[in-house]
């Protein structure tokens, strides 16, 4: 009995190091993440800000993207993956170097700022996993360990610029590797995701909230329809993940010179711009969101948005993709809507979490981020729509380092990447 008990104590000891060690460091991730993203926040909010004042700076995007990649070339980072170097770091022990998060800053607000149609979050991962990665080396943390610090670097990181700290909490833990969870990351990642929050909030950043009230009863025809628009949610993101990654090609092939490729990626959006005579399809796009919700829709936008996004991030410029996925997933939601007469809104919020869903293969963060950005009350057809897109979204997504381990439709191990 004694020599059991002292197991126990022994054992119950060890546990609550690792507990008080990982509360430490997530905090201190926290904190000094949540404060750069929301730096970051205040650098975009000006960007977008100071571009609708003096719209005219959409003509210099070109000579911004030079810059750019005059900045990679003079910090030796020519060879720049963005985000899935953050998830190859974690699946096999890859460097991130800590100046990937000043470049990624900068040229993400340059982006922004001079017209490039781009996310912010793709940055916000790389900040995140990057200062995460370098704090983790500095505490001489061991190779695993390192892995937990990146991805509390990105949960921190997308908590502080989106507030959703759920979604963020379990997005660093799914995206890496599709059909297992590293579960070890659970306390760490909600801990440096609820502490970057509360910074982010202290600062006065509002999270994006679209709530959504009185909408129709969940039957067998109303989750028809919202089955229906699923369908073709998950088509639009297989759609949306084909054009990212094939003009990405075609730009390499056609301009193998990266000052050519951003040159000639920047003057495509200039002349997109002219011809739709509205700057909606540049910078991430949350107004177009917004006014969805208002019902207030152009029937074309989704397929504007992916044009605007393929031509920008393909040619070498910086940001994310997951928030454009959210402007397509919920302009098409709209238009689907409109189309069939049931709940606009509604459908605008299904196709964002749709869309997101089926470019990420995240199904669970993309079921806990409608719930902090649309409340709970349409639970089953967020629940719907989710699990039929990422079923049906078939094995592409956004990121080449992404990992399939287990098969979206049978129990099988395949440990494959996605799509190029």
């Amino acid at each position: 009995m004694k020599e059991e008990l002292e197991y126990y104590i022994r054992h119950f000891a060890s546990r609550f190091y690792i507990f008080l060690k990982w509360l430490v460091f997530s905090l201190l991730s926290g904190v000094l993440i949540g404060g750069a993203g929301t730096v970051f926040h205040y650098c975009m909010a000006w960007a977008n800000h100071t571009r609708a004042l003096y719209p005219f700076l959409i003509f210099l995007l070109p000579f911004a993207g030079l810059l750019i990649v005059g900045a990679y070339h003079v910090m030796h980072d020519e060879k720049d993956t963005g985000t899935n170097l953050v998830l190859a770091a974690i699946h096999s022990g890859k460097h991130i170097p800590l100046k990937m998060a000043p470049l990624i800053f900068i040229s993400t607000v340059m982006t922004h700022l001079f017209g490039g149609s781009a996310g912010r979050e793709g940055a916000a991962l790389q900040l995140g996993g990057s200062i995460g990665n370098s704090l983790g080396r500095l505490l001489k943390f061991d190779e695993k360990d390192q892995h937990i610090m990146i991805m509390c670097g990105m949960s921190a990181a997308f908590s502080a610029l989106f507030g959703t700290p759920m979604a963020a909490s379990i997005f660093s833990m799914e995206v890496v590797s599709v059909g297992i969870m590293h579960y070890a990351a659970l306390v760490p990642c909600v801990v440096a995701s609820l502490t970057a929050k509360g910074i982010a909030a202290y600062f006065q950043v509002m999270p994006e909230q679209f709530l959504l009230s009185d909408l129709p009863e969940f039957t067998l025809s109303t989750g028809t329809v919202l089955a229906v628009l699923a369908v073709l949610c998950a088509g639009i993101s297989t759609l949306f993940c084909v054009m990212l990654h094939n003009g990405e090609k075609l730009y390499k092939k056609y301009l193998p010179n990266p000052y050519h490729r951003i040159f000639v990626g920047g003057s495509i959006i200039v002349l997109l711009t002219l011809l739709v005579q509205n700057q909606d399809y540049n910078g991430a796009g949350m107004p177009v969101i917004a006014r969805c919700f208002e019902n207030d829709y152009v029937p074309y936008a989704f397929l504007m948005k992916m044009i605007f996004t393929a031509a920008t991030l393909g040619a070498g410029f910086k940001g994310g993709e997951i928030v454009p996925s959210f402007v397509i997933g919920g302009s098409f939601g709209c238009l689907f809507g409109n189309f069939v007469g049931f709940s606009p809104a509604l459908c605008t919020a299904a196709g964002m979490g749709a869309v997101f869903c089926g470019v990420t293969n995240c199904p669970i963060t993309s079921l806990l981020i409608c719930f902090e950005l649309f409340g709970y009350a349409g639970m089953p057809y967020y629940l719907l729509s989710v699990a039929l897109s990422y079923m049906l979204s078939g094995y592409y997504g956004l990121y080449h380092s992404q990992k399939i381990i287990y098969s979206k439709y049978k129990t099988e191990f395949i440990n494959r990447k996605t799509h190029k």
